[in-house]
């Protein structure tokens, strides 16, 4: 739908300030479309705040501090996703990580139980994830590992998921919940706010192994967490664009954040994602100041950022309780 259409003028300006929450860059594992220093000044020329660096295997804190260094006027924000190539649930290197200035932490993703026991079929005509060949390649070298789990046999959040939850908190990180189940994320979330942690986003709940029903990320959002639009996820095939829309009506714009997830090869340039995403939600109904408020504001609330002027209160509010 999206492949080969360039974003209008008017969401180019919407966009301005915003923060790409969610991208998959150079250096990487797997070949990406651009470099994250290829990325930073065309953020930049596009007056976007900056982007965090995910990959699903390594840590990207000092990646992102040097990208820093060479773009300083682009915020480039490192991550740690906790699959088993960094040990899992290790409070240690979430700790270390945080240290050298990682903002994000991705609860399991590849590794996660849920993903690794899904059963939901891809939509025909979708395109697989580009790690789903690693995964494989790993598997047929017999190098397996056994999945990550957030939830002991009691189903109650295991000790060292709490751990790595009080370790986030501390840090003031923002909490994503990866591929995990519907079910686990509650349970997480909710002990997550519990022990201090402010910032929290359910990673694209429309994606294949999640499926996360309306009415289940509404009561998600009633526990403060943010919603994240993946423009990926229906662009790819995964999901209608009419369940993605009609999920941010229901769990409403002020619970939504907009990413992108971009950085395939076969997909559109990175910096145009947000744009892309906006020019869809303007032609479906959504207002400007909508669309500003998932892109922008809530993106730099998810990033540690300083509210903009015409932010809404809330965003004011909480940046103060945080100063």
């Amino acid at each position: 739908m999206l492949k080969h259409q360039v974003p209008s003028a008017h969401a180019r300006e919407l966009v301005r300030g915003a923060y790409d929450i969610h991208v998959h860059i150079a250096p990487d594992v797997m070949k990406r479309r651009v470099s994250d220093l290829e990325l930073a000044p065309r953020f930049q020329q596009h007056g976007m705040a900056g982007f965090v660096l995910k990959s699903h295997y390594t840590s990207t804190a000092e990646r992102a501090e040097v990208v820093r260094s060479v773009h300083p006027d682009v915020d480039v924000l490192g991550a740690i996703t906790l699959n088993a190539s960094v040990g899992g649930l290790n409070p240690v290197a979430v700790e270390i990580a945080a240290r050298g200035g990682a903002r994000f932490v991705w609860l399991p993703t590849v590794d996660s139980d849920n993903q690794r026991s899904c059963l939901e079929e891809t939509p025909e005509g979708a395109t697989p994830p580009m790690w789903a060949r690693i995964q494989e390649d790993l598997r047929e070298a017999g190098i397996v590992s056994p999945a990550v789990d957030v939830l002991g046999e009691d189903g109650e959040v295991t000790a060292v998921a709490r751990q790595v939850l009080d370790v986030i908190a501390k840090h003031d990180m923002t909490l994503a919940t990866g591929h995990l189940h519907g079910d686990e994320s509650a349970k997480v979330i909710a002990l997550a706010r519990e022990r201090g942690v402010r910032r929290v986003v359910v990673t694209h709940p429309e994606f294949t192994s999640q499926r996360i029903p309306a009415e289940r990320q509404k009561a998600l959002a009633d526990h403060g967490a943010y919603l994240e639009r993946c423009l990926t996820t229906p662009l790819t095939g995964k999901v209608s664009w009419q369940v993605w829309l009609d999920n941010i009506r229901s769990a409403g714009p002020e619970s939504s954040v907009i990413s992108s997830d971009l950085g395939q090869p076969f997909n559109p340039p990175v910096e145009d994602g947000l744009a892309l995403a906006a020019d869809v939600l303007l032609d479906n109904g959504f207002t400007d100041q909508e669309v500003r408020l998932m892109v922008v504001h809530n993106s730099r609330w998810l990033a540690g950022a300083e509210p903009l002027p015409e932010a809404p209160q809330a965003h004011h509010a909480a940046q103060a309780v945080n100063s």
